[in-house]
């Protein structure tokens, strides 16, 4: 049933059906993996379960990506393992605090949008990578842990956790070609169910790797000493924290642009993941940024509004108060399933396809992030470094296409038409073009189709004019743009040249 009327935003439809079933289906898929990194980190299980509700309502309510999920995520956890290992959990609620102010201060200032600067192979490798890492995850989920050491089932235990697997992958697969009125996902989960709890099936359940009963979040501020030592000590984790999360969420952001063909805002989103990692830290939260999976998951599901995300945090708080001895007995067998279905989907098959078509660099960027994604676990530092390859290889790239049309004109008159940007990377090439022992007395160098961008082009144009200067030689530059001509002219102290006027009148300024 579609209603011409959308949850904070009247001008788009919404299907409610679609929504309540998509934030039930990313709700179960939650639960798992928001105790999964709680313990991982040795917290108690309910601050992963606080953080997906309350991560998922402020964001759902106040984030600029409708459709997309956020809570308990495993990237920004594990950068405070060592802190709450060393200092305790007041100290990680205090970092998590800390972390939200900073998020909250990059979306006051517009600065999401730097994430735009992040190339289309250092996604793709994001995704890949971050694809394995999801799948791995879930095949862990095939192992038991006795005394402390984990074993990999085997017999009959292995054969029934691998057809409920199949199982709950099968049904993913084919029930949308039936019918897309109910979630895949969400059914896939109610069958398996069904079929361990009425044929009393003994196979690994969520209540094997913990309870998730409890009560409801209650504000508190982080019992620690407000001292310089203290925030000196708890900001670089916070800064990691608030960086790996605001990555994370804003490359989720822009996928979920992508397949919805929609847009969202990059800096509302980080100043709402600010506030609700704020919110965290005061009630007992781990905090957390926007899940990868889960809002594949959601949009599989046809979740496209606000309202999906809500269901699926009200659904977790449900479950906190209420629904815990339900939930307890789901069989992991079927969120692994889905999970695994998950991991398929958001791996970039597409980057297969286009392989022979892309430059060798690009390819070299998305088997590094990949690589180091999967072995890391360190989505930040892996797009980082993918972008940073990428700058180099761009800089490398545009120092070879400079160039230089010679010619004298008929008033003796050397001219040097230089085509390509004049930068650090290209002033070496810039250099070889000239022959200032052959040269007549007068040379103009000409950027109409080029532009002197940072202070290793100024310099290196201030040493050409000296060589020149040395032989009895002027030089003059003409068609330099306003911006640049206004560069040339606050760096005048180490640069003595002469500028051609150019009439402007006709804006015809490059």
């Amino acid at each position: 049933m579609k209603k011409l009327v959308n949850l904070f935003d009247f001008s788009q439809p919404i299907n409610y059906k679609n929504e309540i079933l998509a934030g039930l289906a990313v709700s179960m898929t939650m639960i798992p993996e928001s105790l999964s990194f709680a313990i991982l980190a040795g917290l108690p299980p309910l601050t992963g379960l606080y953080a997906a509700f309350l991560m998922g309502i402020v964001t759902a309510v106040l984030g600029g990506r409708p459709g997309m999920v956020s809570g308990g995520a495993g990237a920004t956890v594990v950068v405070l393992i060592a802190l709450a290992a060393a200092h305790g959990i007041e100290y990680l609620f205090a970092a998590v605090v800390l972390a939200g102010i900073l998020q909250l201060l990059v979306g006051i200032f517009k600065l999401g949008k730097f994430v735009r600067l992040i190339p289309s192979p250092v996604m793709y490798g994001f995704l890949n990578g971050l694809a394995i890492i999801i799948f791995m995850s879930q095949v862990d989920q095939f192992r038991v842990e006795v005394d402390g050491v984990k074993y990999w089932f085997q017999n009959m235990p292995l054969y029934i956790m691998g057809g409920l697997t199949l199982l709950t992958i099968a049904i993913v697969i084919i029930l949308p070609k039936i019918t897309k009125a109910v979630p895949a996902s969400l059914v896939a989960i109610i069958v398996v169910f069904a079929l361990v709890y009425f044929f009393d099936i003994d196979t690994k359940k969520v209540i094997d790797i913990a309870s998730v009963g409890g009560s409801l979040p209650s504000f508190h501020i982080p019992s620690i000493p407000f001292t310089w030592e203290t925030l000196k000590l708890i900001f670089p984790y916070s800064l990691v924290m608030a960086g790996v999360g605001l990555i994370e969420s804003l490359l989720t952001l822009n996928m979920v642009d992508e397949i919805t063909g929609t847009r969202g805002s990059s800096n509302k989103e980080a100043t709402a993941q600010g506030i609700a990692n704020m919110t965290n830290g005061f009630f007992g939260g781990m905090g957390g940024c926007a899940m990868v999976a889960q809002s594949m998951v959601n949009i599989s599901a046809g979740g496209r509004t606000r309202l999906s995300a809500i269901v699926a945090s009200v659904a977790i708080l449900f479950i906190i108060l209420v629904a815990g001895p339900v939930i307890e007995q789901i069989p992991m067998a079927a969120l692994v399933g889905v999970m695994m279905m998950v991991a398929i989907g958001t791996f970039e098959w597409a980057s297969f396809k286009i392989v022979n078509k892309m430059p060798l660099h690009d390819i070299f960027v998305i088997v590094l992030v990949a690589t180091i994604t999967v072995v890391e676990h360190n989505l930040a530092k892996a797009v980082l470094i993918g972008v940073v390859v990428s700058a180099l290889v761009f800089a490398w790239e545009s120092a070879k296409r400079i160039r230089a049309r010679k010619y004298t004109d008929n008033h003796g008159v050397k001219h040097y038409e230089i085509y390509g940007p004049l930068f650090f990377g290209s002033t070496t090439t810039f250099m070889e073009k000239f022959d200032v022992e052959n040269d007549p007395d007068k040379v103009i160098i000409d950027f109409k189709e080029s532009r002197i961008t940072d202070m290793s082009a100024i310099e290196t144009v201030n040493k050409l004019t000296d060589k020149y200067a040395k032989a009895g030689k002027k030089v003059y530059l003409q068609h330099l743009s306003l911006s640049c001509r206004r560069m040339i002219k606050n760096a005048q102290s180490s640069v003595d040249v002469n500028i051609l006027e150019t009439d402007y009148s006709k804006g015809k300024s490059n």
